[in-house]
């Protein structure tokens, strides 16, 4: 639209013309080389995010295999107990004292107390798996919806960087093609000035003012960058002022017929 603009108005200098096409170049090959330098870190945080998903998995399926592991510790317990319960049982039947045999019925007891806590234990280690269970089946089930999009996603941004690629060596070549048509002086105080200000050797000078820098110009000075007739740089910043002319509004219809 600002080339359009200035390129209408009268006695435009021809290489203010080429430079603000350079500057627009510049741009999109920069913010290009940005997009392409964002890329891996996108795709280091997709990465991350399926760790953590795969992390969760894991978990669950390592408190699940100690949870089994656990409730056969319990299970041989149990047996071991139940073993000396129906020693105990047997023995019963062989006492000959009343002492020997509250005794024995004291040793009956203890074993049944153990017995009912450990299979307390058992009942409350099933529980725990089963909801350790479905807890995994969902996790596992949100892995795989995961790895999908991920790959989706990894696959649109390699895509998108070659496309970016492409795109910076279009616009390399589109620029030295327009460089080749710039006088020598102006060129190379473009290239200065964009090497001295981060890529932006340009700035359009809009109410008395320069749009970048933000200082006010000189009246004098902002009347010449009105003309678009010479190159002039901003006595702050020294960037190459532009000014871009009011857009002729189109005549209607009746204006046209009166």
């Amino acid at each position: 639209m600002e080339d359009a603009l200035i390129s209408s108005a009268p006695h435009v200098h021809i290489d203010l013309q080429h430079l603000i096409r350079l500057q627009q170049l510049d741009s999109d090959i920069d913010n290009a080389r940005r997009r392409i330098a964002e890329i891996p870190l996108l795709q280091q945080a997709l990465e991350a995010r399926l760790a953590d998903q795969q992390a969760v998995a894991a978990a669950l399926k390592q408190r699940l295999a100690d949870n089994q592991t656990a409730r056969r510790d319990i299970e041989k317990d149990v047996a071991v107990v139940q073993t000396r319960l129906s020693k105990y049982k047997d023995q019963l039947m062989e006492v000959k004292t009343n002492k020997e045999y509250q005794a024995m019925q004291h040793e009956i007891a203890a074993a049944q107390t153990a017995v009912r806590e450990q299979e307390d234990r058992i009942l409350e280690s099933m529980e725990e798996a089963e909801t350790l269970t479905r807890d995994l089946t969902t996790a596992e089930a949100d892995l795989k919806r995961q790895q999908g999009e991920i790959a989706a996603e990894e696959k649109m941004l390699g895509e998108e960087a070659a496309a970016l690629e492409a795109q910076i060596d279009e616009l390399s070549a589109g620029r030295a093609d327009l460089a080749k048509e710039l006088s020598a002086p102006a060129l190379a105080l473009f290239e200065h000035v964009s090497k001295q200000r981060k890529g932006l050797a340009l700035a359009e000078a809009r109410d008395g003012v320069c749009t970048v820098c933000h200082v006010r110009l000189r009246p004098q000075v902002y009347n010449e960058v009105r003309r678009n007739d010479e190159l002039i740089q901003c006595e702050s910043c020294l960037r190459l002022l532009y000014f871009v002319p009011a857009a002729t509004p189109e005549s209607s219809p009746s204006d046209t017929t009166a």
